[in-house]
């Protein structure tokens, strides 16, 4: 759920970033009001790709502090577990890290 939210959002800051590209690249072509318009509109785009960013930095963090605090919770119901499993992990990283 996390990843397919942060894909939206990644999509969304990307093409808002693209429109904003485009829309200074035609203000620069324009002077007077026309050009002005351009500007506070990119600027807008901006601020909102900014405050998406925002948004989901927010939420990764969350969701990160729960995923230790889940972790931590397990690790102190069954350290024997804990200990096994980076005990595998390690042994694993090892013959891989030996063979080369």
């Amino acid at each position: 759920m996390l990843e397919a939210n942060i894909n939206t959002v990644n999509h969304d800051v990307n093409s808002l970033v693209k429109d904003a590209q485009a829309l200074f690249t035609a203000a620069a072509a324009l002077t007077g009001e026309k050009a002005e318009e351009l500007r506070n509109r990119g600027m807008r785009m901006l601020d909102s790709a900014l405050t998406k960013g925002k948004e989901v930095q927010a939420s990764a963090l969350v969701t990160g502090k729960e995923m230790v605090a889940t972790a931590d919770d397990y690790v102190k119901e069954n350290p024997w577990r804990a200990i096994a499993g980076a005990a595998g992990v390690g042994l694993l990283v090892g013959v891989i890290l030996g063979r080369k």
